[in-house]
């Protein structure tokens, strides 16, 4: 399986009219807590890998607008694998969902892989056109949209791309303007650029 994703910057404000005009179902919000970890065997910086642990707290079914109800948790882990299109950010992906965050965690310290980075998130979810938008609020980075399909071989990644774009420009954005790089990259790229000598 392969996750396609396009992802822009851009002001939620401006793109919720959009949303509302081409019919999109809002699906859910969510907040995301996620920790990436470092390898002992190898370095995912240079392979192009990551390995994720996610702590999920979904919206309260209450219908609150009170924010993402902390009780109901679920964690989440994620292996991506390198970028495998110069169009999109498109890589190999496997997920499962763990019974225990904490337990998965202590799991990764007793192998001895430690944590990297954390990524803060606010996300909302929509459906249009087969398509995930996602309106997401990254802690210290700002607000993003991303237009996420899935693709089940790689001969099949073109054409999930070329309609995530659709997408997009149909809610009035650019595939242009896509940023290729992580959450994390980008998070990790702005500590480096604010530390001496860093790039």
């Amino acid at each position: 399986m392969y996750e396609v994703e396009i992802k822009v910057p851009a002001s939620h404000d401006a793109v919720r009219p959009a949303l509302l005009d081409a019919d999109a179902e809002r699906v859910e919000r969510v907040r995301q807590v996620d920790t990436y970890y470092d390898a002992p065997h190898r370095d995912f910086a240079e392979t192009d890998e990551a390995l994720r642990l996610r702590r999920e707290m979904r919206e309260s079914d209450s219908g609150s607008n009170d924010g993402p109800n902390s009780d109901a948790e679920t964690a989440i882990l994620t292996y991506k694998g390198p970028l495998v299109d110069a169009d999109s950010k498109t890589r190999e992906e496997h997920e499962t969902v763990v019974a225990d965050g904490d337990g998965a965690a202590a799991v990764f310290d007793g192998l001895g892989f430690e944590p990297a980075a954390v990524v803060e998130k606010e996300r909302e979810f929509f459906a249009l056109d087969g398509y995930t938008v996602t309106l997401d609020s990254v802690t210290d980075l700002g607000e993003f949209v991303e237009i996420e399909g899935h693709a089940e071989d790689s001969a099949d990644v073109a054409a999930v791309r070329d309609g995530a774009a659709g997408v997009l420009r149909r809610l009035g954005l650019e595939p242009a303007d896509q940023i290729r790089t992580s959450y994390l990259g980008l998070l990790l790229d702005g500590e480096n650029s604010e530390s001496p000598g860093g790039e």
